[in-house]
Order: structure tokens, then C-alpha cells, then sequence
């Protein structure tokens, strides 16, 4: 896009003219204008305009253009017919067509026309710079977008709000919250609204910078379900979970009413922190206010749902939808991929091809992570193909990753490690990663050290990439290599990331760390640990073999009983009865030893057990675990 070079400024006089068809009487053609609902009857409109005289009327053509350029059914190009055919087109005409043209996804000619407008001697008003700034914006035209801001303020409209408002949100989709906030510092106190707020507030929020939106949203003279939205979105986009329900309750205390938008953003912090019991509450919220249940609402419900270890509630609501569009079928499949029902996911996408709905590569990202987490081989194999030769859908880097996982789980390092070679891009860490867990799992000590040594080098910060290096040289007894794996975290400066299990009781969330003691139950909880790990051994539980020596992902300060899961299985066990069900959420991958004593916890105390590792859920009930131990 080229620079904006202004022509002569027009005159104020010249802006009056242009402006003076405002004044005309409204006349019967005209009036039936208003009801006109296609092109054919536009022109037949035209055409009796021309034989009233009217043709060349600013205020007659204004309407006429007004239609073809606006509405979805018009016509931008007989718009630009009906303009040349003026003698003196008016600020209003010229606002519209450059409004056409924002329309239409065409911002470097929202600029070139409005260079033509000032060549024109036509004078701007306050309705022309909004669509000139957004053109900017869309179109990442930072320096067009510093110029059209100085004609803001040249031709007379550094108080508008409306125009500065669009300013503050152009230079915040520049990146530029310097530029953004300078904009909100000089507008005079009147024309700061909540839109202006609310628009600084989410910039920080973007850039990351969640306390500093946080430290605006507190200086804000009144606020709006929008505002607070914007905080809460901004809290739940940085993982923040507890902050954004601390907001949400002391936004429910000051009784602003609960919009879509801001369900939505509490349902993904449910999902977060697996808190069922306050996702619920929404859901029900939402369906007593009657609020409108758009497609990304109902699929966030559903993700909700899977996400919080309630499938039968998300298969419900998925149910209940009247109109189901293609990311409510995907969540459903990707909720079933999740708790490892293959063959339900499968059942699921063969209904959503009945009911003639196109596929996407997402559906078949999920298609394939349930055939992975099922073990259902050739299933795998035969959808991956399918979706190129059936829907034409090219394999992406996640489906690669997607098979690779299912070979590899399945012992099949020699295919996995032949399909990698053949991709047609070079393998992400993702696709390596995978490949690297299933030679830990199967036990290839030499393919596994040379590909996690490809995986630490393209993801050098991540420390579960070290700690799987470092555990499969501890099954192969290597400890010298364990101690220079260590050695390396050391020298990188890398932290192993702290593991965490959260689970919600009572509407209440509370949250473990391994070997923790802040919770205000903690002697109980241990003293229920000891209760529970000695009622196992008595069955027969012992720690997983090498298991004290293993290099676990969980901090190795604590001893391996007290890993975050087992305090808050511990919990659950003081908080329910038996014959009821818990859920926990855990940001790492469940160990082996956790998982081995969670099956036998489930059968010893009867309870149903769902946990929610980094990977998949494990449903453990009556001694066994949904993933059969294939995880």
C-alpha cells in the first residue's frame, strides 16, 4: 500500500455544498427505495428515477449506491456506475463507498478512494475516518494508519470518541500499546467510554501483560458485562483459572448480568481447572436466562463436559442441539478420543457423514488421536488414508503426529520410524515426540537416544523431554547417563515443571502439589495417604519396580506416595462416599506407580476415580483403568 500524499485541503464552504442534499424533500420513489430487496429491483428503481429527473440527486443516489455497496446482495461494481455518473457526489456518497470496500475485504482501496475524495475538494466528516482507520488496521498499514490518525486531528476531530476509539483499537492490533495509550491519555475524560477501556484493556491482555489490564480494569469509572468479559478472557487465555473466578464471583456480587460471552469464557476456566460442579451451574444458568446458544457457546458446553470427566452430560447437550455445526461434531469426537472410546468416536463420525456434514482435518486429527488412545490399529491406518482419498484432505503434521503416537504405542517402532521418513516436510517435535515415548515404552534404548536427542535440540527448554531421556537410560540401568542428563538440565538451566492435581468438591476447587502441606486438611490428608497406601499393600500393591530411582517428572524431593494425585485421591476419599465418584485434573502425565495404586484404591474403597493427566483420562473403577494400561 502506498503512502498517503495529501492533495489541497478542501474548504469548509465546499463541505456545505456537498452536504446540502440532506435538506431535499423526501419523495414517493425514493421511500419505496427502503423496501427494495435485490439488483433487479434496484434498477428498476434507477430507472424511474431517471425519468423523475433525479438521477443526478446526491440524495437520490445515495440510496441507490447505499444498497449496491452495503447490503450482501448489492453490487460494488454498479455502486462505482451509479457514482461516475454524478456531477458533485457528496462526503456521504464517498463514506459509502469506501465503506463497500471495507466490506469487501479491499482496505488499500478504502485509502486510494479516500485520496480521490480529498483530489475531489470533498471535505471529510466524522463518518469517514472509522472506516479508514479499520481499512488500516485490517490491512497492517502502520504508517497509512499514523497518516490517516493526523487527519483525524487536522480536519477537526480529535474529540470524537468514535474516531478515537477506532484509533486506540488500530494501534493496538499494530502492536503499538505506547501509540494506543497515548490516544487514551490525551482523550478528554467525556469522550472516554467504556469501548475506549475496554480496548486498552484487552491490548495488554494480548501482549500478555494480564496485571497491567488488570491494573486498567480497576481504574475504571463504570463497567459493562463487556469489560469484565475482557478481564475474565484475559485471566482464563493466561491459564490464570482461580483469578478469573475471583472475578467472576465479584462480578456476579455486583449483579452484572451474565452474557454469552462472558458463560463462554467461564466455561473455558471450568474446563481448566475441571471444575464440573461450577460449569454446571452455567449451563444451567445459561439455559433458565434463555440466553442464545450460538455454535461456539454449545461447543464450549460440550468441551466442558468431556474435559471435566463428564461424558455422559457432553454426549447430552451434544444430543440437544438442533443445528449441530462442524466444530460441535468435532468436539464430541474429540471427547470421546480423549476418555479412549475409539470405537464410540468412529460411531460418532460415521453419523456426522450420514447427516452430510463435511469432515475437516480436525475431525481426523481427532478420528486418528481416538484410534491412538483405543489401539485400534488398523482403523487408524484405514482413516488416514480415507481422509485423502475420500475427502481429498491432505495429511497435516498433527495427523502424522496422530499415527506415528498409534504405531509407536502399538510396538510398531520400525513402521512408525519408516512413516516419519517419508513425510513430505521435516518432522516437528511433536511427531518426534511421540516416536521418543513409544521407545521408552517398548524399551529401543538406542532409536529412543537418537531421537530424544533430536527432540531436546528442537525443544531445549522443555523439561519432560530431559526427564523421558533421563528415565529410559534408568531402565536400561545407564546412571551415569542419568547423572549427565541431570547435568545438562543443570548447565541449561532448564526446571522441571512442578506437578499439580486439582480436584472440586462441594463447588469448591483445591489444588495439590507434590509433598504440599498449605491446605487447611493437610494432617488429615496425610494421615488418610498412609490409611490408604497401607489398606493397597495389603492386596498387594508394591512401588512400581525402579520406581525410586526413576528421574519422575513430579518433584523428586517428595517421596513417591506423596505425588500430587495421591493427596488429592486422599481428599476425595475423606469428602465422598462409597459407591461415589471423584474427578481429578493433573497437568503432568500420570506415573506408573499412581497408576497402578489408583486402580487398586478404586476397588479397595469403592469409589469411581477420573483423572485428567496432560495426555488423556484414565476412568478407574473396580480394580481397572479405561485405558486397558495403554497409555
Amino acid at each position: 500500500m502506498s503512502c498517503l500524499q495529501s492533495p489541497s485541503l478542501p474548504s469548509a464552504s465546499a463541505n456545505a455544498n456537498a452536504i446540502s442534499s440532506s435538506s431535499k424533500p423526501r419523495c414517493s420513489p425514493l421511500v419505496a427505495l427502503e423496501t427494495c430487496s435485490s439488483m433487479p429491483q434496484l434498477k428498476q428503481h434507477h430507472a424511474q428515477l431517471t425519468k423523475l429527473g433525479l438521477s443526478s440527486d446526491n440524495d437520490a443516489a445515495g440510496r441507490l449506491i447505499k444498497f449496491c455497496a452495503i447490503e450482501n446482495n448489492g453490487d460494488l461494481d454498479y455502486a462505482f456506475h451509479l457514482f461516475d455518473t454524478l456531477p458533485q457526489p457528496d462526503a456521504f456518497i464517498y463514506n459509502t463507498l469506501i465503506r463497500g470496500y471495507l466490506q469487501r475485504q479491499r482496505p488499500a482501496h478504502c485509502l486510494l478512494f479516500y485520496l480521490q475524495m480529498l483530489k475531489d475538494s470533498v471535505f471529510p466528516n466524522n463518518f469517514t475516518f472509522p472506516c479508514l482507520i479499520r481499512a488500516c488496521s485490517v490491512d497492517g498499514a502502520v504508517r497509512e494508519g499514523a497518516q490517516i490518525h493526523a487527519h483525524v486531528f487536522k480536519f477537526g476531530f480529535a474529540d470524537d470518541g468514535f474516531c478515537l476509539n477506532n484509533l486506540i483499537h488500530m494501534y493496538v492490533n499494530f502492536k503499538a500499546l505506547e501509540d494506543a495509550r497515548k490516544v487514551f491519555d490525551k482523550m478528554p475524560g467525556n469522550r472516554r467510554d467504556v469501548v475506549s477501556w475496554t480496548t486498552l484493556i484487552s491490548g495488554y491482555a494480548q501482549l500478555g501483560l494480564v496485571d497491567a489490564a488488570f491494573e486498567i480494569f480497576e481504574l475504571m469509572p463504570v463497567r459493562n458485562s463487556v469489560s469484565w468479559n475482557a478481564m475474565i478472557a484475559a485471566y482464563v487465555q493466561s491459564n490464570r483459572f482461580h483469578e478469573a473466578f475471583a472475578l467472576f464471583n465479584r462480578m456476579r456480587a455486583e449483579k452484572v448480568v451474565l452474557d454469552k460471552y462472558v458463560a463462554a469464557s467461564m466455561l473455558s476456566a471450568c474446563t481448566g481447572l475441571g471444575a464440573l460442579e461450577q460449569g454446571e451451574w452455567i449451563h444451567g444458568y445459561i439455559e433458565n436466562k434463555g440466553i442464545e446458544l450460538d455454535s461456539k457457546l454449545a461447543t464450549t458446553i460440550i468441551d466442558m463436559y468431556c474435559k471435566c470427566g463428564c461424558l455422559e452430560k457432553a454426549y447430552e447437550a451434544f444430543n440437544r442441539l438442533t443445528c449441530k455445526g462442524i466444530s460441535s461434531w468435532n468436539c464430541m469426537i474429540g471427547g470421546f478420543a480423549m476418555h479412549g472410546k475409539g470405537e464410540a468416536a468412529i460411531a460418532i463420525f460415521k453419523e456426522m457423514e450420514k447427516e452430510g456434514v463435511d469432515p475437516d482435518n480436525i475431525t481426523f486429527v481427532n478420528i486418528l488421536s481416538a484410534c491412538s488412545h483405543s489401539g485400534l490399529i488398523e482403523e487408524g491406518r484405514y482413516y488416514f488414508r480415507y481422509m485423502t482419498e475420500v475427502h481429498g484432505i491432505k495429511p497435516r503434521m498433527e495427523h502424522y503426529g496422530c499415527m506415528v503416537d498409534l504405531l509407536g504405542r502399538a510396538g510398531l517402532l520400525d513402521e512408525a520410524k519408516k512413516l516419519i521418513d517419508e513425510m513430505p516436510m521435516s518432522p516437528d517435535v511433536g511427531v518426534l515426540g511421540a516416536l521418543f515415548g513409544a521407545c521408552r515404552i517398548h524399551g529401543n534404548i538406542e532409536l529412543g537416544e537418537e531421537v530424544g536427542k533430536r527432540v531436546i535440540e528442537l525443544e531445549p527448554n522443555n523439561s519432560g523431554r530431559y526427564v523421558l531421556l533421563a528415565n529410559m537410560y534408568a531402565d536400561a540401568g545407564r546412571w551415569e547417563d542419568v547423572a549427565n542428563v541431570r547435568r545438562m538440565m543443570n548447565e541449561k538451566g532448564v526446571k522441571k515443571v512442578p506437578g499439580f492435581s486439582i480436584i472440586e468438591l462441594q463447588g469448591k476447587v483445591n489444588e495439590f502439589i507434590a509433598g504440599g502441606n498449605n491446605h487447611p486438611e493437610s494432617k488429615e490428608i496425610y494421615r488418610k495417604v498412609n490409611e490408604m497406601l497401607e489398606c493397597i499393600r495389603s492386596v498387594g500393591y508394591v512401588p512400581s519396580e525402579g520406581a525410586v530411582q526413576e528421574f519422575e517428572e513430579e518433584e523428586k524431593e517428595n517421596p513417591l506416595y506423596y505425588h500430587s494425585e495421591k493427596l488429592a485421591i486422599a481428599f476425595g476419599l475423606l469428602k465422598t462416599k462409597a459407591g461415589e465418584t471423584f474427578r481429578i485434573t493433573k497437568n503432568l502425565r500420570v506415573c506408573r506407580d499412581c497408576h497402578n495404586a489408583t486402580k487398586l484404591i478404586s476397588k479397595v474403597f469403592d469409589r469411581e476415580i477420573i483423572v485428567r493427566d496432560r495426555n488423556r483420562f484414565h476412568h478407574f473403577k473396580d480394580g481397572e483403568c479405561s485405558c486397558k494400561d495403554y497409555w
